[in-house]
């Protein structure tokens, strides 16, 4: 499986969302980062069929995404934002979900009991929709996008209201699904794509601004990443001369890590491996600063 993007552009009158988008997308799980207004969500929803390009080509293994009918056939979408009818039990929204997506009666009966279990909502079947959690509410979501199979899966921000126990299992469930399969997660939470992406893409005022794996993205900040330890009053210092990406105190004493292009003078710094959100917010920077 293969998704083909070529020149994408989406305009809204004289702003521009979406600006020359080039990338191929193959099976396995795809990360989508970038700030708020990035342009990720207009991505997912031109992909998901929901709006048009306005220039540009999407091909899915040789069908253009302008072929609606058949492209809904093949994808699952979870957006950022989705409803259910809060008066039905979850079992009945699963069940109205899988006759919207023409899923045969003969399967609801085996494929519905088995999402639930797997996204761990078997035990509230009976339950209201408008009775669950945030998180439990999109754990239904992505059950309900799962539901015929989909040969491509688009999950935006989906972990959001979710606890640690709960986003893990998240993470297994969808590295499970990718086997021969494309899942695209778009989030801004780095974490999510490193736990479960093998490459990225990184959106900027709508620009594929970086396209490749979670290591090539960690190495932007190869040998800009310290950790300096300070005294409380040097810390404001510090965050005046540096990027500073976490800061934690101990025994009197502030331990910061921080980006810098330079070796630091202060503090006794030293050079840490970069993760990849390192690398991530030393490309932000390098963008801020070209913008300047």
């Amino acid at each position: 499986m293969s998704i083909k993007i070529n020149s994408l552009q989406k305009r809204y009158n004289s702003h521009t969302v979406l600006d020359g988008i080039n990338m191929t997308i193959e099976d396995g799980m795809f990360g989508l980062l970038g700030r708020n207004g990035a342009g990720k969500t207009t991505l997912m929803r031109i992909l998901a069929t929901l709006i048009k390009p306005t220039n540009g080509t999407v091909v899915f293994n040789g069908i253009s995404v302008d072929n609606t009918k058949e492209i809904r056939k093949i994808i699952g979408y979870l957006p950022q934002d989705f409803s259910f009818y809060p008066d039905m039990t979850v079992y009945e929204s699963m069940q109205y979900a899988a006759a919207l997506s023409q899923v045969p009666a003969i399967m609801q009966n085996n494929k519905i009991p088995q999402l639930l279990k797997q996204v761990n909502l078997w035990e509230v079947k009976k339950k209201k929709v408008g009775m669950l959690s945030g998180g439990m509410k999109r754990r239904l979501g992505i059950a309900q996008a799962m539901l015929h199979d989909p040969k491509v899966l688009i999950v935006d921000e989906p972990t959001i209201g979710l606890d640690p126990e709960e986003r893990l299992r998240f993470y297994n469930l969808l590295e499970g699904y990718s086997e021969n399969r494309i899942v695209i997660l778009s989030t801004h939470i780095v974490a999510d794509i490193e736990a479960t992406c093998e490459r990225v893409g990184v959106l900027d005022s709508g620009k594929l601004v970086f396209d490749g794996t979670i290591s090539h993205l960690a190495e932007n900040a190869k040998e800009k990443v310290f950790e300096l330890t300070v005294l409380k009053n040097e810390q404001d210092i510090v965050q005046k001369k540096y990027h500073v990406l976490t800061s934690q105190s101990s025994l009197g004493k502030i331990k910061m890590r921080v980006l810098s292009d330079d070796y630091p003078i202060l503090g006794n710094p030293v050079l840490c491996s970069p993760t990849v959100e390192d690398g991530y917010m030393q490309l932000l920077r390098k963008l801020d600063r070209e913008e300047k």
